[in-house]
């Protein structure tokens, strides 16, 4: 067997593989000779089959099979020894000049693309600066949360008019050009938030009203074009609702009033276990603790996210574009042109982040070790538990629980990627230079994504 590899450029190269006989000649005999002991055809007893026999019924299959597993271990081993760094994997270079006749003394030749891995250089240092924001908690973020809180374990009362933070239960009717309600137009009934509507002229239209009164709005306008929101509100699709330049009736159905809960004794054993918190300022307290934690969760991602940008703008590399876009092609059938031209950019992003990634745990020797995985999974079930209820899992139990997700080998993977990406992170932030900087919670989420 001979195997060689003919570099195009950096970033490209072709593999050639021959076999000759010899290479395949064994592996095919002892194949039908297994096959000859398992075969069970009409007129010979189980067992007795002549080997000869299996080779002139399915010998030429048997022969193909042989040398596909010898051309993918060939290929595989020819990689791993030689250290080639490739990207997606290796693409058989079709020639339609070729036809093998599968005859057990030919000679083949198969030819792969490969995409290869570029060479660079992670070269931070404390010249790159970043900003660390440093979120205060101010006391309109902490009596909104306050507030929001009350609210998820209040009741639902109907007041006969509507007021602000209320919730209409409406019918929603398209409207023609001249006003009249389209017939066969989009309608919907939904609940509309108005503690979500952004105008503040329409939401100012909306407080005030009774059951069955009607107004007509745009609801564009009203939620500020959130293609998403608009689909939601009226059930169709969100590139439908970008498109929609329709304005709508809005029919009141019901005034709905979510009213805050009563700080009492039970409202604090609900939220924190029965005696851990006995006082009006001790609910404050905790409930301040959390917003600050959730504060520096969100400064952390703020920073992890513009530390992602920067060194995807900083470490400037090639990929071997037209090879990875055939790749996709061929190991996802069912992606169109036009779905690789839009998504392409996105998947070349995540690549470089996963290279850089790569070169950053390679070069400093970081490690990533089981108990770090075990330890994320399981923080994530927790907070996913948490969303339904605010008492925390049994130690014991969310253990159980994070053993079993990561039994499953998607989650396990996603889970590793994410304390990879947070490794390598974590340390290039000791490595640039990170201005921290005071701001209030409003500024900060005004801030770019």
């Amino acid at each position: 067997m001979n195997i060689t590899q003919e570099k195009i450029d950096k970033l490209n190269s072709t593999i050639n593989i021959k076999i000759q006989p010899e290479d395949y000649t064994p592996q095919v005999e002892k194949a039908i000779k297994e096959n000859a002991k398992k075969a069970k055809i009409a007129g010979f007893r189980p067992g007795m089959v002549p080997p000869a026999h299996i080779k002139k019924m399915y010998g030429k299959s048997i022969l193909v099979d042989t040398i596909n597993t010898l051309l993918s271990d060939t290929l595989n081993n020819y990689i791993s020894e030689n250290k080639i760094e490739v990207l997606g994997q290796p693409l058989p270079k079709i020639d339609e000049t070729t036809n093998f006749n599968w005859d057990f003394t030919e000679n083949f030749e198969f030819n792969y693309e490969v995409g290869l891995a570029p060479e660079f250089e992670v070269n931070f240092s404390a010249a790159d600066k970043l900003t660390q924001y440093e979120i205060k908690v101010d006391d309109e973020t902490l009596a909104a949360r306050i507030k929001n809180i009350r609210r998820s374990y209040g009741k639902m009362t109907n007041p006969d008019v509507s007021a602000d933070d209320d919730v209409l239960y409406s019918e929603l009717k398209q409207l023609s050009p001249d006003g009249s309600v389209f017939e066969d137009g989009i309608s919907n009934t939904t609940s509309v938030r108005l503690d979500q509507v952004k105008d503040e002229k329409i939401k100012k239209s909306l407080i005030g009203l009774k059951k069955e009164d009607v107004i007509v709005f745009d609801i564009q306008k009203a939620f500020n074009n959130d293609a998403a929101k608009v689909a939601g509100l009226l059930n169709i699709e969100e590139d439908e609702a970008a498109d929609l330049k329709s304005k709508f009736q809005l029919t009141v159905k019901n005034v709905n009033r979510l009213e805050e809960s009563d700080l009492n004794q039970e409202f604090f054993d609900k939220l924190f276990g029965a005696g851990a918190v006995t006082t009006e300022e001790e609910f404050t307290a905790k409930i301040k603790e959390e917003v600050e934690g959730m504060s520096t969760q969100d400064s952390e991602r703020k920073l992890q996210n513009d530390l992602y940008n920067y060194a995807l703008d900083k470490i400037q590399f090639e990929l071997p574009d037209e090879f990875l876009k055939r790749w996709l092609k061929a190991t996802n059938e069912k992606l169109t042109d036009e779905e690789l031209d839009k998504d392409y950019d996105a998947f070349a992003k995540n690549l470089k982040w996963t290279l850089i990634e790569n070169k950053v745990i390679k070069d400093n020797k970081l490690e990533i070790k089981y108990e770090e995985v075990f330890e994320l999974a399981k923080q994530r079930l927790d907070a996913q538990f948490r969303m339904y209820s605010p008492q925390p899992l049994a130690e014991e139990q969310l253990a159980q629980y994070t053993v079993q997700y990561l039994q499953n080998k998607e989650n396990g993977n996603k889970i590793f990627e994410e304390v990879k990406a947070i490794k390598t992170l974590d340390f290039l932030k000791t490595v640039v230079t990170l201005d921290k900087k005071a701001i209030n919670h409003d500024e900060f989420s005004k801030l770019p994504a």
